[in-house]
Order: C-alpha cells, then structure tokens, then sequence
C-alpha cells in the first residue's frame, strides 16, 4: 500500500524539515508540499497535485490533521472524498489511520462532533434572532436606499446631475439607485 505524503508551511520563511522528515520517516514514497500558503486557502497546488496522483489503495500521509483541512469541515470532506476512492488517510501526530477499524471509528467521531458543533451554531443563531425579532428588531444590515437617499437624489438629478453622480454623492450604488427610482415611478404611475 503506497504511502503518499503531504506537507505544508504557511509563510514562506518556515522550514518543511520536521514535516518531511515524519512522514519519510512513516515511509512516504512521495511527498507534495505547499510553501508559504495558509491553511484557509482554497488554492493549494501541491494539495492538489497529491490528490490527483493518489490511486485506490494509497494512502495519504500528514504530520498533522491542520496541515491537510482549512476547517474541520473541510477535513472532513478531503478525508470523505478520499474514502470514496478507496484511499485511505493516516495523521502521524494525533495516531489516525483511516485503514484501521479503529481510526475509522475515531473520524468518524470527529466527524459527528463537526457536525454537531454546526447544528449547535445554528440553533444559536436562530434563537438570537427570534429573541431580536421578539424585541423588534430586524437582522441583517441597515438598507442603504433610504427614502431620504432616495429624495436628495431625485433632487441632484434635477439639479443637472446625472444619475452616476447623484448615486455618488448619496453614497449608493448607481444600479441600486437606478432600480429605486424605477420603482418609485412604476409604484407612482401604477397609482396614478
């Protein structure tokens, strides 16, 4: 079963040494790595070479579970995707082999535990903002089209300027201000 590892550092003057080193160590016959690249962002190269590369039967290696997921739903994805294909995963620092009972057993736990963590955030959430909608208040950011706006524009417009400007200067974005007028008239044509 051949052993695939992968290593990442996330700024460019850190040393791959003791990453390298575990997984040659742990047998890695070949090793992708990504320099200077955090783990939050999605374009990782070498990440994505070694997943390319990997054959059902492999396994991908890690020093550290951090070093592969950009969150713990993103980890749990990569290891899930992998699963699919038959390749198996192992961490070297927290002892997970996902080609064991055992270490399927455990992240699958981790997985749960994300999952539920989630569910958790959620119901948060939504209670914070039933409670807020209890005391009248409305989530979300403040409208920036305010009939205010709206009235110092029509009367810009009016001046001379021209609706790119009148937008700039009521500090609205000329498409919505476009939009907001064209409502106005149609609400006060439909009426009229």
């Amino acid at each position: 079963m051949p052993l695939i590892g992968y290593a990442r550092v996330s700024t460019v003057g850190q040393d791959l040494a003791l990453q390298l080193d575990a997984l040659q160590g742990a047998g890695a016959t070949r090793i992708f790595d990504d320099h200077g690249v955090s783990g939050s962002k999605t374009e990782r190269p070498g990440l994505t070479e070694a997943l390319r590369f990997l054959r059902e039967g492999d396994t991908l290696i890690v020093w550290k579970l951090d070093r592969l997921g950009r969150s713990m739903t993103h980890l749990l994805q990569t290891v899930a995707d992998l699963e699919k294909r038959g390749v198996g995963f192992r961490s070297l620092t927290e002892n997970i082999d996902t080609t064991t009972p055992t270490g399927r057993l455990v992240f699958h736990i981790f997985g749960a535990l994300g999952e539920f963590e989630r569910d958790l955030i959620r119901e948060r959430t939504n209670a914070g903002l039933v409670a807020a909608a209890a005391r009248g208040r409305k989530g979300g950011r403040p409208p920036v089209v305010t009939p205010e706006r709206i009235a110092r524009a029509r009367q810009l417009i009016a001046s001379g300027l021209t609706v790119r400007e009148a937008a700039a200067r009521v500090k609205i974005g000329k498409t919505a201000l476009y939009e907001a007028l064209k409502e106005k008239t149609n609400v006060a044509g439909s009426t009229g």
